[in-house]
């Protein structure tokens, strides 16, 4: 394989249905990478001791897509060596212990793709319209993301 079959891409899927590690984790191996670095965000079963049922996400689509395409492309900017970046993320209702986000970036080397995964999950947190509502055993909460800049600039 040449070097021009294996351009860079970019693979951002907002989906109902649960997410696969494997799937996303294939989609960015590469022959010249000897690094894929993932990060999988998971429904945990408690925040600040009120038992979780499950979560629930909402999102404005092609706006959300459309923010994640400018995290790939930050991400190559600060990061040159990045092969292929993988971002998928779940909407509807997400069982504890599923995963709600899964991130895959492949890179020649380690330091790149670990550091380009951490952005990319800290910045879709703060940027990206997607909205979580945590549902415990008897109310729920809608959550805003701590990073996020627009609920930070009203306080």
């Amino acid at each position: 394989m040449g070097e021009s079959e294996d351009v860079p891409k970019d693979f951002i899927k907002l989906k109902t249905e649960k997410l696969s590690v494997d799937e996303v984790s294939e989609l960015v191996i590469s022959p010249y990478c000897g690094a894929v670095s993932l990060f999988i965000g998971t429904t945990r079963n408690n925040f600040e001791g009120k038992k979780v049922i499950h979560l629930e996400y909402e999102a404005y689509t092609s706006m959300a897509e459309t923010e994640i395409k400018k995290i790939c492309r930050d991400v190559r900017q600060k990061w040159a060596s990045v092969k292929h970046i993988a971002v998928h993320h779940r909407l509807g209702l997400v069982p504890v212990t599923e995963a709600s986000v899964i991130i895959a970036v492949s890179s020649p080397h380690r330091a790149e793709s670990l550091e380009a995964v951490k952005y990319c999950i800290n910045t879709l947190k703060a940027s990206v319209p997607i909205w979580k509502k945590e549902i415990y055993e008897d109310e729920y909460s809608w959550k805003e993301n701590k990073e996020c800049f627009w609920a930070n600039s009203e306080k």
